[in-house]
């Protein structure tokens, strides 16, 4: 089991990583959809990063303990290897793969890895890969056409930089966060359906430093995606003391979270697969499992999301009020304020403007909630930061216990860097966003702290410019000093038309 990149122990940097496998990319561009090709990409990561973790830990196991030929020898590394984080058999390995990258039946030989790999490490990783077909016709074209594709990206993975042991890598991170740079490349190139599955890393950010996650906390995100938010709050927590729930309704979008999960070493977190809304699969002795934390970028505005089920729903969720059946943001809100801890849960949700006005059905929820003392906190953020809608959008917190009972407003949709594909958050606006929010005080043009009363007279309405003042008084205009900086353009206007009739009159008398 010898590693097939050779003895190379030169460290590789992070964009050297991100640059090859953007360029394993190009086996797919234009002959197959983005939304499509990036599971194939993603999962040929996992495949040859568990394999190169696999080799190394081998390599050093031979050391330990000698010559594999040698009967003992082979019995002890064995028995090492199945203690293992994980169990790859021989012929799984990438490098197994690469050898029979010319076979006529490489897809069926990649599909069978899967499944063996799936079964040796069923906790972990059973149905990861259920929805990904590397035989597929639809996806991948006619066999000739398959097979060239799959051996052409297997080719691209074998580069020798791309050699991802960790001895050689480093920290675990190298690789999550490879994961999550192509994760981001094909939400930039995906459009609408890049916000089923990705929120962009400043925002993750910006919610896990307003959500403070504890030592020793649950952190769950009912609309995980493929997972960035949860790692990102989970990091937050400054420590591995703390545990990670999900659920996702796309099969593809899970695996990716699933995988995403084990390349960052938190592959304990309990990811289900399924329909929070119709089916919350987060339950214990049939009830709603409570969390502290629970945070999530739920679909913005979803159709049929399931009012007909939410009428009867049997955990009670919406006793509220139930959401129109075309727009389910508050079917999401009222899910996670119900699944946080009664002594210290708390919410933080993305949500499009418009359930911060919007009357009828969601305005009798809004106020509910406001009633409650359960909103905490309105953010409105820049517009474009989030791909698939070039809207603003806000984020809400939640608490349920509070240090006040005001609401604090905060605009920062001013405030962002302006970049080619989107607008992004830059370290110093997350920065004030949070000092904001944890000094809760008003600070012209940007904060205001509501009281009840505010609210109330704005008839429930939470829409943030009844609340913080954004107009400046227009600078003075000096209408003398336009008049002479006219006077003075017009004067220089004269003079360059007499020096142009100069120049044509010389023109005429040379000629």
């Amino acid at each position: 089991m010898a590693n097939g990149n050779g003895n190379k122990t030169d460290k590789v940097s992070q964009d050297e990583i991100n640059g090859i496998l953007w360029k394993a990319c190009d086996t797919f561009r234009g002959a197959v959809d983005p939304s499509e090709y990036k599971n194939y990409i993603l999962v040929m990561l996992f495949v040859k990063y568990i394999s190169d973790v696999w080799h190394d830990h081998y390599a050093k196991l031979v050391e330990e303990y000698g010559d594999p030929k040698s009967k003992t020898a082979k019995e002890r590394i064995e028995r090492r290897l199945k203690r293992e984080r994980f169990v790859l058999p021989e012929h799984c390995t990438f490098g197994s793969l690469y050898e029979q990258r010319n076979d006529a039946n490489i897809g069926e030989i990649i599909n069978t890895a899967l499944d063996d790999i799936e079964d040796s490490n069923k906790k972990k990783l059973e149905g990861v890969f259920r929805n990904i077909d590397f035989n597929s016709e639809a996806s991948l074209g006619q066999t000739k056409e398959r097979n060239s594709r799959l051996k052409s990206l297997m080719e691209d993975f074998n580069d020798s930089r791309l050699d991802l042991r960790p001895s050689r890598v480093g920290k675990m991170d190298v690789i999550g966060d490879a994961y999550e740079y192509l994760i981001g490349e094909f939400a930039a190139g995906a459009g609408k359906k890049a916000g089923e599955f990705y929120t962009p890393p400043e925002v993750s950010q910006l919610i896990a430093r307003l959500i403070v996650p504890q030592p020793g906390e649950r952190i769950c995100d009912p609309a995980c995606g493929s997972g960035s938010l949860l790692i990102k709050c989970g990091h937050q927590v400054g420590s591995n003391d703390y545990s990670l729930f999900g659920q996702e309704i796309n099969g593809s979008t899970w695996a990716l979270a699933k995988m995403n999960m084990f390349l960052h070493a938190m592959d304990n977190a309990r990811i289900e697969w399924g329909d929070t809304i119709r089916n919350p699969k987060l339950i214990s002795d049939d009830r709603l499992m409570k969390f502290e934390v629970v945070v999530a970028n739920p679909p913005f505005s979803l159709d049929k999301w399931g009012q007909e089920e939410a009428r009867v729903d049997e955990y009670n969720r919406f006793h509220r009020g139930v959401p129109p059946k075309n727009k389910g943001d508050f079917a999401f809100i009222s899910h996670m304020v119900e699944s946080v801890t009664a002594e210290s849960g708390r919410v933080a949700v993305v949500t499009p403007h418009g359930i911060l006005f919007r009357s009828r059905g969601e305005g009798a929820i809004r106020r509910k909630l406001v009633d409650e003392g359960l909103l905490d906190t309105v953010i409105g953020l820049p517009p474009d930061l989030f791909y698939g809608t070039e809207l603003a959008a806000a984020i809400l917190v939640f608490r349920r216990q509070r240090q006040d009972d005001k609401v604090l407003f905060v605009d920062a949709s001013g405030e962002y860097a302006d970049c080619k594909k989107h607008n992004r958050l830059r370290a110093g606006d997350i920065e004030r966003i949070v000092d904001a929010c944890e000094k809760r005080t008003n600070i012209p043009r940007y904060s205001f702290l509501a009281s009840q009363n505010d609210i109330e007279r704005n008839g429930y309405n939470l829409n943030i410019p009844r609340y913080v003042d954004t107009y400046e008084e227009p600078v003075p205009i000096d209408l003398e000093d336009v008049a002479s900086k006219l006077d003075q353009v017009e004067h220089r206007l004269v003079a360059a038309e007499q020096h142009l009739e100069e120049c044509l009159r010389g023109v005429e008398h040379a000629n």
